[in-house]
């Protein structure tokens, strides 16, 4: 029996023939009809890179509080989101502690010239000071992701039979944001809360999430109808990669924005902290997005949605205070 959570190299897409290429979108649609997760391999993103962004993050997080509250901010905000503004399941109608993590959030800054997009969407991006390593690390990263959500999309409507600009015709100007969270030890951050989580339960929001993460018990689950919640497996090299839902939404429903969520530190591991990078592609803020209709699309009557909108009313969903 096939893993929940299928392992898919992109290295024939990004060198095959088109019988390759055509596999390797055939695998991607199947995995997003199933259980919305899948990871890649040959992505072409440099370990050295992502060690790097993850090493000067480590050196942010280990900051004293009060250098730390200098770059403090909210949900949607570019800097240092403190344990206590975000809880995730709120979004599913879910109420719980909030999440148990601290946060570093940089995103899209090249403003549009609309003043109302630009001081939600296109802030700037904010960097400490402290640690003058993370500043350039970051935006190499970023530039990464933001070619690998596009190539994403390009093999989703490969795999739609679709022309390959179907999703990236309304992503020339796209929001995103990246989450560098850092899950602290239960040394630090103390014994859980009933119903507490590093992040609770939920669906993202976007088109493509793609994680970088590290191993640990209170690490990351992803529901499945057979099985309930499960870890989602972990190899060496791989990124992880999930729909959100409004990718889902867009495909009328044939491919599943999948709920998931990060354990809280466990007991028999109270050492453990985790760094996780986590970047959140969606489209053009004014992109109106039309869900495909059957025979591709499996649903009907979703109204068209305005993608900045859509994803607004789900962030203040999960701002706290």
């Amino acid at each position: 029996m096939p893993a929940a959570v299928p392992v898919i190299d992109l290295g024939p897409w990004f060198s095959g023939d088109a019988a390759a290429r055509a596999e390797v979108a055939a695998q991607v649609d199947a995995a997003l009809r199933s259980v919305g997760f899948f990871l890649i391999a040959g992505h072409g993103v440099p370990d050295e890179l992502r060690m790097r962004v993850r090493s000067a993050a480590r050196t942010f997080f280990a900051l004293p509080r009060a250098a730390k509250q200098q770059y403090a901010v909210t949900v949607a905000g570019r800097g240092w989101l403190p344990t206590g503004v975000e809880g995730n399941a709120y979004a599913e109608g879910t109420e719980t502690p909030p999440d148990l993590k601290e946060s570093f959030a940089v995103g899209a800054d090249q403003p549009t010239g609309d003043p109302a997009a630009d001081g939600y969407w296109f802030q700037p991006n904010v960097y400490p000071a402290e640690v003058p390593g993370l500043r350039p690390a970051v935006v190499s990263y970023l530039a990464r992701m933001r070619s690998l959500a596009d190539e994403l999309l390009v093999i989703c409507a490969a795999g739609l039979g679709l022309p390959d600009d179907f999703f990236t015709r309304h992503t020339g100007h796209a929001t995103h944001t990246m989450n560098i969270n850092w899950y602290p030890p239960m040394t630090v951050a103390g014994q859980p809360e009933p119903g507490q989580f590093r992040i609770g339960p939920h669906t993202d929001f976007g088109t493509v999430t793609i994680l970088d993460r590290e191993p640990g018990r209170g690490g990351l689950q992803v529901w499945t109808a057979a099985g309930g919640w499960e870890y989602v497996p972990y190899h060496p090299g791989t990124l992880t990669i999930n729909a959100g839902d409004l990718l889902a939404r867009w495909s009328g429903g044939r491919w599943m924005s999948n709920r998931h969520r990060v354990l809280p530190p466990q007991a028999e591991a109270p050492d453990e902290d985790l760094v996780s990078l986590v970047y959140f592609y969606e489209a053009n803020h004014d992109a109106v997005i039309e869900s495909l209709r059957p025979p591709l699309g499996q649903r009907t009557g979703y109204p068209p949605v305005v993608s900045g909108e859509f994803i607004k009313q789900r962030l203040d969903a999960i701002t706290l205070g």
